[in-house]
């Protein structure tokens, strides 16, 4: 049995996994008064069962604090995945120490050589990562979908709280059908440019996977096709245990 998480900005994912098999999952707020939280789930958990505890995270503190959380209740180190070394299964042509360690979790996920995929996860940023056969190239960073919707309805007095659908035409007849119009067709046009760039600078085909909140309203708008894993980033950590002796 091992333990393995994400810790996001948002949300943080932690799953309990044996032989390579999803059997719970739990997710807290990142931040905040979470860690409370998980006494209720390892009430009852039998911790000498545990083998092994690997997070990737783009919060220290949570990080932090959970690392605290599990040395009480157990001896076993609890490691972060840029602590592996993760250059024994993936080429990395990029600033490591710059790298969110959620993103070359899933880019461990699927790498297979010979093979070329771009990852698009929809999280607190949108995000693109590159790979290419066993090497990570880099990515892209633009802004979440999430956090820019909110944001405008935020900064703008006449721009409520609008929840996100997918669109049939693109001009709106009223403020939410105009700001939904504008957030939908907007990203569905900045994913496919995208893709079409990254595309045009590698000069190879690429498989496209998708994951995260709002890739369900995407999946079959963008021109890419495309597959979907909501787990692609724990399965990579799955991959990534191995290191861990």
């Amino acid at each position: 049995m091992i333990i393995l998480g994400d810790i996001g900005n948002t949300e943080t994912k932690i799953c309990l996994v044996n032989n390579k098999r999803i059997i719970k999952k739990i997710i807290i707020p990142s931040k905040g008064k979470n860690i409370h939280i998980l006494n209720k789930y390892f009430k009852k958990f039998d911790f000498t069962k545990l083998k092994k505890i690997l997070f990737c995270s783009v919060v220290p503190s949570t990080f932090r604090k959970l690392k605290i959380y599990f040395r009480k209740k157990t001896q076993i180190r609890c490691f972060e995945l840029k602590e592996l070394n993760l250059r024994s299964i993936l080429k990395i042509d990029a600033n490591y120490n710059q790298v969110g360690s959620d993103r070359l979790a899933n880019a461990i996920s699927v790498f297979k050589k010979n093979k070329n995929f771009i990852i698009l996860d929809f999280g607190t940023a949108t995000t693109f990562d590159v790979l290419v056969g066993n090497k990570y190239k880099g990515g892209i960073i633009s802004p979440g979908i999430k956090l820019s919707l909110n944001t405008l309805s935020d900064k703008a007095s006449l721009i409520p709280k609008i929840e996100l659908k997918k669109m049939s035409k693109v001009i709106g007849k009223d403020t939410k059908s105009a700001v939904r119009s504008g957030f939908f067709w907007g990203y569905t046009a900045l994913i496919d440019n995208i893709i079409n760039l990254i595309k045009k600078e590698i000069r190879k085909p690429f498989r496209v996977f998708i994951t995260g909140g709002f890739s369900k309203l995407f999946k079959n708008s963008i021109k890419t096709k495309t597959k979907q894993d909501f787990d692609i980033t724990i399965n990579g950590l799955i991959k990534a245990s191995k290191l861990i002796k």
